[in-house]
Parts: structure tokens; C-alpha cells; sequence
């Protein structure tokens, strides 16, 4: 009985010894390395950098556009010229050279305001990009919580099963000492024994399971999955959530309502553009020129030139098969399946944050009653042990105490954890999810 007493003091220490080196993870802290290190955050943070470089008044056609060029013609040729006097003049291998350069200006001053209806476009695209960035963080927060608080009610089953192999293993040796001095059969201390191996099986999957999701975990994190830690013990359910405010935010922030939202924005503007077609296009083009030509036979052997030209051009569609009307008819449509979109997930939110918040009132009772039974579980076995341990009360009866008592503690922290679940989902919906 010493040697046992000594044996489960070290093996308790070992535990002890080893979960204080491991690092304590807090909830925050897997936030931070969250939104640093994620990959899908990291590809979503490139799409608005891309988004934000296509806001640019070049990029919509506003701005002029000013080329250089070089035209270099050199040909050998064997000539003959017959001229009106009859006179002949024969010249084999004859150089033509004639070089051309110089700089040239076009600018777009007028196409119908399809330039500003695209900038506006731009400007969307970015903010949409923006709602996609909020959706992608809000979305692997999300995951990172439900992960972390999954591990939290997994460290909490691991201290129930732990606590029962300690019972478990007083058993076996209070059996063994009755055993000894005659007052229990060998029958007694089998059953001990099974039982303490079938606690010792629980937990050895219980800890497959956190050891499984703490991998899952340090994926999210996208750090080394073989990275220890623990993490705090303690699950914190927000019991204050009101259905009308969720659904308030939700109408405000909820980042694929909002996606929604921009992209009939968009539909519009580009509606704006097809229309453009209707107007001229107007354009201003200007250039300086250089020329230079050389001529081995003829009148002239060497020529050059510069100077400026300028002047505008105007085009108007006047007929195009009615492509014109076609295309703004597909446009209008377009918006209409934005406008319908909207309207489906509005109701597809209201829906969900509906049946959510119901499951979340149901979860927090679910919760106070687990949490009421683990008590009473947890004195029953107390005044259960203390008879078993005088040997008033069957081993059958003491065995069902510590079952009820381990799976009153089991229910509890996974009714804890049903709860924060649904506290997190509604958060998740309103856009309202801190990171």
C-alpha cells in the first residue's frame, strides 16, 4: 500500500512536472499567430493589395498616353531610272536609308463617362475585396475559437478520466487488502482491476483525441504540428446575447451580406459603362517627329525633317446588329440577380440567426443543468467512497457512483463547450467576432 501511495505521488509530480514546461496557449494569443501566419489570411491580404492597385486613374483611362519611337528602313537594291529626257541611270547596290523618331501623345478626353463609372468600379472591387478579407479572418477566428475551446473541454475530460484512474487504482488496492486479510474474494479484485483497465483505455483515447486536435490546431496557427502546449482551463459562455442586436449588426457587418451588397454596386456600374457606348469617343493625339532619308540615286540623296502635329479624332456608334441593346439588356439583369441575391441572404441570415440563437438559449439550460448535476454527482460519490472504503456498500453500487460522477463531469464540459459553440456561431453571423 506504501509503495503504491509512492508510486501514484511520483507519477502525479511527473504530470505536474510536465504540463508547467509545456506553453500556455492563451485564446488571444492563437488569434495573434492566426492573423500572422494563416495562409488563406496571408492569399486574402494579396487579393486586396492587387484590389487596391487597380484603384489608379491610369487604370480606368483617364490619363494620356505618351509613346517614343524609332523607324529604321535601310534596303540595297539594284536600280535602273529611265527619266523624261530618255536619259538612263543605272546604279547597282544602291543604299536607301530612311530613319524615323520621335515621341506621341493620345489621350482619351471623352468616352462617354466610362472612364469615372470604372474608377468607381475599382473603388468597389476594393472594398469588396475588403468584406472578402473580413469574411476570410472572422471565418478562421471562428475556427481558431471552437479548435481551442474543443481543447479546453478535452483537457477537462482528460482531469475527470484522470481523477477516476486515481479512484480506480484506490480500489484495486483497498480490494487487495481486504483480499489479503480475508474479507473479499479474488472476484473482487478482478473486477477492480477490469475496471481500472477500462478507465485506463478511456483515457488513452481521450488523449489520441487532444493530442489529434491539437495538431488540427497548429495547422490553423500554420505553425510546426508538432508544437506543445496547453491550453487554460476555462470556458466562458457571453450569457447577454439579444436576438434583435445580432440581428441589427448582421444587417451592418455581416461580410457576405455586405459581399452581396457590393456586388449589385458593381453590376450597376458596369451598366453605367455598356451605356457609355451610346456617346462619342473622343480622342486628342499630338507628336514630334524626326526624319532622316538618304538615297544613293534619284533627285534628292539626302533629306531631313522635324517638327510637330496635333489634332483630335471622334467616333460614334450609329449601328452595331443591336448589340448595343443586348448588351445593356444583360446588364439590367445582372442587377436584378444582385438585388435577388440580397434578398436571399437576408433571409438565409435571418434564418440561421433564428435557429442559432434558439440553440443558444437551449445550450446555456443545458449548461446550468449539467453543471447542477455534476455536483451532485461529485457528493454522491464522495459519501459513496467513504462507505466503500468501511465496507458498508457493494462494489457494484460504488462503480456506478464513479461512472455517473465521471460522466456528470464529461456531460458538463461538453454542454460548457455546446454553449460558447453557439455563442461564437451568433458572432460569427453578426460580423461581430473579435479578433
Amino acid at each position: 500500500m506504501k509503495l503504491y501511495k509512492i508510486q501514484l505521488l511520483l507519477l502525479i509530480c511527473f504530470s505536474i512536472f510536465n504540463s508547467n514546461a509545456q506553453e500556455v496557449l492563451t485564446l488571444e494569443d492563437a488569434v495573434k499567430i492566426a492573423l500572422e501566419n494563416n495562409y488563406e489570411i496571408k492569399i486574402s491580404k494579396n487579393d486586396l493589395l492587387i484590389d487596391q492597385s487597380n484603384v489608379a486613374y491610369g487604370n480606368a483611362g483617364m490619363l494620356p498616353k505618351l509613346t517614343a519611337n524609332v523607324v529604321d528602313n535601310n534596303n540595297v537594291q539594284n536600280t535602273s531610272q529611265t527619266r523624261i529626257d530618255g536619259t538612263v541611270n543605272e546604279l547597282d547596290n544602291a543604299k536607301n536609308n530612311n530613319l524615323t523618331y520621335g515621341v506621341g501623345l493620345d489621350w482619351t478626353i471623352f468616352d462617354g463617362f466610362k472612364m469615372f463609372a470604372k474608377l468607381d468600379q475599382f473603388k468597389t472591387l476594393q472594398k469588396l475585396g475588403e468584406a472578402e478579407l473580413k469574411l476570410t479572418i472572422i471565418t478562421k477566428i471562428s475556427d481558431v475559437n471552437a479548435t481551442y475551446y474543443d481543447l479546453v473541454q478535452q483537457q477537462q475530460q482528460l482531469a475527470a478520466l484522470d481523477s477516476s484512474i486515481v479512484i480506480s487504482n484506490q480500489r484495486v488496492a483497498l480490494a487487495q487488502n481486504r483480499y489479503t486479510i480475508g474479507k473479499a474474494s479474488k472476484l473482487e479484485v478482478l473486477n477492480a482491476q477490469v475496471d481500472l483497465n477500462t478507465d485506463t483505455t478511456m483515457l488513452l483515447r481521450q488523449k489520441e483525441l487532444y493530442a489529434n486536435t491539437k495538431t488540427l490546431l497548429n495547422q490553423i496557427l500554420a505553425r510546426d504540428p508538432k508544437t506543445e502546449f496547453k491550453v487554460i482551463e476555462q470556458i466562458s459562455v457571453d450569457t447577454n446575447l439579444l436576438l434583435p442586436e445580432l440581428q441589427s449588426l448582421a444587417e451592418k457587418q455581416n461580410p457576405v451580406l455586405e459581399a452581396q451588397i457590393l456586388n449589385k454596386k458593381v453590376a450597376e456600374l458596369q451598366l453605367k459603362q455598356v451605356k457609355g457606348d451610346r456617346y462619342p469617343i473622343i480622342r486628342l493625339n499630338s507628336a514630334y517627329n524626326f526624319s532622316e532619308s538618304e538615297s544613293s540615286l534619284g533627285f534628292i540623296t539626302q533629306s531631313s525633317s522635324k517638327g510637330f502635329n496635333y489634332g483630335f479624332s471622334a467616333t460614334l456608334n450609329l449601328f452595331d446588329g443591336l448589340a448595343q441593346n443586348r448588351n445593356e439588356k444583360i446588364a439590367k439583369i445582372q442587377i436584378q440577380n444582385s438585388t435577388i441575391a440580397i434578398e436571399q441572404q437576408t433571409l438565409a441570415l435571418a434564418t440561421t440567426l433564428t435557429t442559432s440563437y434558439q440553440t443558444y438559449l437551449t445550450n446555456l439550460e443545458l449548461s446550468k443543468l449539467e453543471e447542477k448535476n455534476e455536483a451532485i454527482a461529485k457528493q454522491n460519490l464522495d459519501i459513496t467512497l467513504e462507505k466503500f472504503r468501511i465496507g458498508t456498500i457493494a462494489t457494484l453500487e460504488f462503480r456506478t457512483a464513479q461512472l455517473n460522477y465521471i460522466n456528470a463531469k464529461v456531460r458538463n464540459s461538453n454542454a460548457q463547450f455546446q454553449a460558447k459553440l453557439s455563442e461564437i456561431a451568433l458572432k460569427e453571423l453578426a460580423g461581430n467576432l473579435t479578433f
